[in-house]
């Protein structure tokens, strides 16, 4: 299997340079050249078979003769060893509990795949590898997890200064050894601006071995439609249709929904959920598409201006709006819809949802208001508690996991930085940097 970019078609690469490189040197992102689909004798036998197995055979899918089968197996034995289960809230609306890993956001799929993976790519190699990551709130503390102590790689974090919650820095902060921290006086979009800027610096990429572990990387993207395939096996009622409605910042977990739909899965529509920067919803009600500075929220793991994979979902749809349209609905709610449905959700339902699931029942509850008869899943991407000063004044105090009250005994390391890519450049270029 080769992938090629998105920015030009006939560049194209092996799956160690597209998960190593992470960008291809025109700017766009990588893409795998075909998406093979599964049996539909596979699709009907899903209640028959463990999450490994699924994740197994939808990897095998994607990637093709890659990896030989025996390497692919012990990667997701290692990476998919936590459960993603669907609960009931009400008739016809359930959500996809994603937070059981072990920074508890779904971003663990992704970033503990990655890890695995660009493990196996390297351990042969002299030369370290320098991975950077923009984070919002959640993505850093997965990839952080998931590369805490690996050998020969390196991983630098960029977070937005007093935009994601305590806890979650203190997810991001408290590693130290291979993992460094960078408190970036900016939003998330400039965190994403800057890893972008060195990955295409040719002087910095001399000096430094780098990756990505963003959703830009094809590798945080495959094992991310993983869990949409154990949700459909799960829900047994699945009436006229299954319809996902997602919690979208980056889109990289909506683009990977596309994707398990088109190597087989039968899903009858996807909702792009967001807050209040709604520039997906917006361009899928008018065929515009504005990106725009990032606004702060309550959902902060969702404040994204400019959607890296929005690229990734016109590629799969060929740039056609009225195909879009065909599998996407848009929907955005700002911070007041976004109290309402947490409480909402708890005192109807006796069910404790983050600001982002929140957002994803939302749109649910009303995609099947106005379309009787589907039964709808939304994704829960991260546990309550990582958003006490949210949640607490709108639901009251609530049981924290252990994984999480550990890290306030902990000691937190931050470099300050400004959003000048010359600061985060003089960074990198240091021998003592990364």
């Amino acid at each position: 299997m080769k992938y090629y970019s998105t920015n030009n078609s006939n560049f194209k690469v092996d799956l160690k340079t597209a998960v190593l490189k992470s960008l291809p040197p025109d700017n766009g992102l990588y893409m795998p050249e075909r998406l093979n689909s599964l049996s539909s004798d596979f699709i009907s036998d899903l209640s028959n078979r463990s999450f490994q197995d699924i994740s197994f055979r939808v990897a095998h899918t994607i990637l093709q003769d890659d990896l030989e089968e025996e390497t692919l197996a012990d990667i997701i034995e290692k990476a998919i060893n936590f459960k993603a289960p669907v609960v009931p809230i009400t008739e016809d609306i359930s959500t996809l509990e994603l937070f059981h890993g072990p920074s508890l956001a779904f971003k663990d799929f992704g970033a503990r795949f990655m890890a695995e993976l660009m493990s196996f790519f390297v351990k042969d190699e002299t030369n370290e590898l320098d991975i950077l990551v923009a984070t919002s709130g959640d993505t850093g503390g997965a990839v952080a997890a998931g590369f805490a102590g690996v050998p020969n790689i390196n991983v630098t974090i960029l977070f937005p200064k007093g935009k994601v919650s305590p806890l979650q820095e203190l997810q991001l902060t408290t590693w130290g050894g291979n993992i460094k921290a960078l408190e970036i006086d900016g939003t998330f979009d400039d965190c994403q601006a800057l890893v972008k800027q060195a990955f295409l610096d040719e002087e910095v990429n001399k000096k430094r071995n780098l990756s990505s572990a963003n959703s830009i990387n094809i590798a945080r993207l495959i094992p991310q439609s993983f869990y949409y395939f154990e949700a459909y096996k799960q829900l047994e009622d699945k009436g006229k249709g299954v319809v996902f409605s997602v919690p979208s910042g980056n889109f990289g977990n909506l683009t990977a929904g596309l994707i398990a739909k088109q190597i087989g899965l039968p899903v009858h529509r996807f909702l792009a959920a967001t807050n209040s920067n709604n520039i997906v919803p917006h361009y899928l009600a008018t065929t515009t598409y504005e990106p725009r500075p990032s606004v702060q929220t309550i959902s902060n793991a969702m404040d994204v201006g400019k959607p890296s994979n929005f690229t990734r979902m016109m590629d799969l749809y060929g740039d056609l709006w009225e195909k879009i349209k065909t599998d996407i609905e848009g929907y955005f709610y700002d911070d007041e819809d976004t109290r309402f449905g947490v409480k909402y959700i708890h005192k109807t339902h006796d069910y404790i949802a983050d600001p982002h699931g929140a957002i994803g029942f939302l749109a649910a509850h009303q995609y099947l208001k106005d379309n009787p008869g589907y039964k709808a899943i939304f994704l829960e991407t991260a546990h309550p508690a990582k958003f006490l000063p949210v949640m607490n004044p709108l639901i009251g105090e609530f049981p924290i996991p252990e994984k999480l009250t550990v890290l306030r005994e902990k000691e937190s390391h931050a470099l300050g930085m400004s959003k000048e890519y010359g600061e985060f450049r003089e960074y990198l270029m240091d021998s003592k940097g990364s």
